[in-house]
């Protein structure tokens, strides 16, 4: 494992969207899109801001995976992306993080970063054949797109987390700069994101917020992150036992009524459940729209 000093950084004067003008939008490449797309959508509201998908187990988990829910059939992954694939360690002022990194680490066009939920590890989010292949086309389209994807450790959901996480987005954005960051947070790594949406020294750095199968934060609506228009995504179950669909919907409904036209989308995912969101998210489609917003 590489060991990296937070203070040892090389800092870039100039950087470029892989050669995109400024007139331009910036895009991440293809990967996989027909197996990836949403099924049917069965209805659509908020100027289509709001979609619920025709999500069917049987269709979506069964039909998909060659081992239900442990590994994926082999046209929805590519596996060379492992070559671009370190396990690294971060010194912090909060202790080590470690984590693994996929893609450019200094000069990325765009960074994201998934923050697990409780119980899960970094390894969640570099697993290829869990989800329905949804990590390893992450992976691809960040390696593609000459941008970097990074899946650490929470150490926790109180401070000691927050200030790893937070550490380990500077370090990269310093590498990396003016790189839009993502961060998708599943589950309760959803506490994650709406700390660092109300951290004033992140939100320049922030291109969005996606919770996945994740809770609410009234606060949000105070933050820097919601003054600043910080695009947020929501992907939810409905059938999600954890954090419950309809107090979702409605502080998805609070925040458009809040701020007119504010960038937040929301995918439901009808008869779905709380690892659905994970499975089904359309990654290339939600981050392009907000790559769209910037």
């Amino acid at each position: 494992m590489n060991f990296i000093s937070i203070t040892n950084l090389c800092f870039f004067s100039i950087f470029a969207f892989c050669g995109v003008t400024a007139t331009q939008a910036f895009e991440l490449a293809a990967h996989k899109d027909r197996l990836f797309a949403y099924p049917a959508f069965l209805g659509t509201s908020d100027g289509g801001a709001y979609r619920v998908v025709d999500y069917q187990e049987m269709r979506d988990i069964n039909g998909r995976d060659a081992v239900p829910e442990r590994r994926v059939e082999g046209r929805y992954v590519s596996t060379g992306v492992r070559s671009a694939q370190q396990e690294l360690s971060l010194r912090t002022e909060a202790g080590p993080v470690r984590y693994f990194a996929v893609g450019k680490t200094r000069g990325a066009s765009a960074i994201v970063i998934y923050l697990h939920g409780q119980g899960g590890n970094r390894r969640q989010g570099v697993n290829d054949f869990t989800f329905g292949g949804n990590f390893n086309r992450i992976k691809n389209l960040m390696v593609k797109s000459g941008g970097l994807y990074l899946s650490p450790d929470v150490a926790d959901f109180e401070a000691r987390g927050k200030q790893q996480i937070a550490a380990l987005i500077s370090h990269y954005a310093a590498a990396s700069p003016g790189a839009p960051v993502f961060v998708a947070c599943g589950s309760m790594g959803g506490v994650q994101c709406w700390w660092l949406a109300e951290d004033a020294s992140m939100v320049d750095r922030l291109g969005g917020l996606l919770l996945l199968g994740s809770l609410w934060h009234e606060a949000f609506l105070k933050s820097p992150a919601f003054a600043a228009r910080v695009p947020v995504f929501f992907g939810h179950g409905s059938n999600d036992r954890v954090f419950p669909v309809e107090r979702q919907e409605a502080f998805f409904r609070k925040i458009l009524s809040s701020a007119k036209g504010y960038p937040a989308r929301f995918v439901r995912f009808e008869t779905g459940t709380h690892g659905t969101p994970i499975r089904m998210t359309d990654w290339r489609e939600t981050l392009n729209w907000m790559l769209a917003q910037q």
